[in-house]
């Protein structure tokens, strides 16, 4: 997922460095980044079975580490990953590399809540932080075609850092180091497992989507590693495309408007695709004419304010107060005033009791976050802990705010979709799937068509796949979305 100022709510404390005597000034430079942790358990392995598809897989479940070094082969870092693989495959099985976002998000959204051989219930309507965290199988999976490895990157899950916190941020929290050292990690996996002759795929859901397409190209053209596909989950594509400091640009508010009207028809029992591709050609046509005439059309603006209240079922007046351009903090905050909830950022559809329904400003959390980190956290520190038997005191950081908070986004631009073009078109082999849910207001699916429909066809129809389903940002969350994007990406893998 993508952590956005609306679905900010706290920051963990950071823990400090512990103080070092100063011996000489060399020696104190080289000690100030170091820090005294207990060590992490040895890679361990257990076996177990689900019941996926319509028979039952047998596999390794691993929960390992791997560590991270800076340039002069000094250890900073510690990766922590869980595996998932089948013994007794060929050399040529697929295994898929798997990260969430945030930034500061651990992997275990798309373990326990998509493709993994176990699955939490999580991110749905009705979902409550004392749910039972039990993880039972998971009939989506794609286990029985691909093994899986969930990658936490450092702060998030039991990974982490062995410099200060300013060594950290540069070395960890930054767009292009964190690509860097996880491609290098995807690497170091695939030798230490003897896999580098096995077909490789990776996933990356909301941030991660912003980080897959650059791993994938830094693993094909500066470590040597090649990549056969890549699936983007709801991905935070085009950081540019986002960008709202241009009043000029129309972007913002084309891209989110299908997602509320989407939301809007889902309620009414009338979301279907034909219905969205007429949401669509009037966002691409006469809504972004209206857009662009402004006050030059003074019948512009009352054409905007009557079809976008039909499209988002809010009150028209609010939508005359704000021309038409309906901004995603006042949507959520509006369109289920009268029940007194409020929507999440992820599905607006889904929605939780508003703690101050008379206040300006939306002051809750998200509805969906707020419920979610319970039963993932308590479910994944169960399973590693207990089950595998990979014992640890440290905290299990499924969603870390203060990594977020510390990144460094540096200027929003379209790095993701440049290196996506560069790896598509070097390799005429590798396939792309990009899918979203239809009510997303995070990750809105509508920038992911618009971005594909400007590429070149790289000489086959289908290079880059678009699929949208029923659902927000965690599609995967209701079981018949989680089907289609199985099926999906079985027919993916199997061309």
């Amino acid at each position: 997922m993508r952590l956005t100022p609306l679905t900010a709510a706290a920051a963990f404390l950071l823990t400090a460095a512990p103080a070092f005597a100063q011996e000489d000034k060399p020696a104190a430079a080289e000690k100030k980044t170091e820090l005294s942790l207990p060590p992490l358990p040895a890679d361990r392995s257990i076996m177990q079975s689900a019941r996926i598809g319509t028979r039952t897989v047998s596999y390794r479940a691993t929960v390992g580490t791997i560590a991270v070094r800076d340039d002069k082969g000094k250890e900073i870092g510690q990766v922590v990953y869980t595996a998932y693989t089948v013994p007794g495959g060929d050399a040529r099985r697929p295994v898929t590399f798997a990260f969430n976002g945030g930034p500061g998000a651990a992997s275990v959204y798309l373990n326990l809540g998509a493709i993994g051989p176990k699955r939490v219930q999580f991110g749905a309507q009705g979902d409550a932080p004392s749910d039972a965290p039990i993880a039972r199988d998971n009939p989506n999976s794609w286990l029985d075609f691909t093994d899986l490895v969930f990658i936490d990157p450092v702060g998030t899950g039991f990974s982490r850092s062995l410099v200060d916190a300013e060594a950290t941020k540069k070395s960890f929290y930054a767009n292009d180091p964190d690509v860097k050292y996880l491609s290098k990690v995807v690497y170091d996996w695939l030798v230490k497992e003897g896999r580098l002759r096995a077909p490789k795929y990776i996933m990356g859901e909301s941030y991660g989507g912003y980080r897959v397409p650059r791993i994938a190209y830094e693993l094909q053209s500066q470590i040597g590693v090649g990549v056969s596909g890549l699936i983007l989950v709801s991905p935070y594509l085009d950081p540019a495309s986002r960008d709202d400091a241009t009043a000029l640009s129309p972007l913002p508010w084309m891209t989110a408007l299908p997602s509320m009207a989407a939301a809007n028809l889902e309620r009414q029992g009338r979301l279907t695709p034909a219905a969205m591709a007429q949401v669509e050609d009037y966002v691409r046509g006469d809504y972004l004419r209206d857009l662009l005439r402004g006050r030059s059309d003074p019948d512009a603006t009352a054409r905007l304010v009557a079809r976008v209240t039909e499209l988002t079922g809010l009150d028209p007046a609010l939508v005359k107060k704000l021309g038409g351009r309906v901004d995603t903090a006042t949507y959520l905050r509006e369109v289920h005033r009268a029940e007194g909830t409020i929507g999440s950022i992820y599905d607006s559809n889904v929605t939780a009791f508003d703690p101050f329904p008379w206040s300006s400003q939306q002051r809750a959390n998200d509805p969906i976050l707020d419920a979610l980190i319970a039963p993932t956290t308590s479910a994944m520190v169960d399973f590693v802990t207990r089950e595998v038997g990979w014992k640890t005191d440290a905290r299990y950081n499924a969603l870390s705010y203060s990594v977020n908070e510390a990144w460094d986004r540096g200027k929003p631009d379209d790095a993701p979709v440049t290196d996506l073009r560069k790896a598509i078109a070097v390799d005429p082999k590798m396939q792309v799937m990009i899918v979203h849910g239809w009510d997303d207001l995070s990750c809105p699916y509508f920038a992911s068509r618009l971005i594909v429909d400007q590429m070149p066809a790289f000489g086959a129809a289908e290079r880059v796949r678009l699929r949208v389903y029923p659902g927000g940002h965690m599609f995967y969350s209701r079981s018949d979305s989680g089907a289609s994007f199985r099926n999906d990406a079985r027919a993916m893998y199997g061309s």
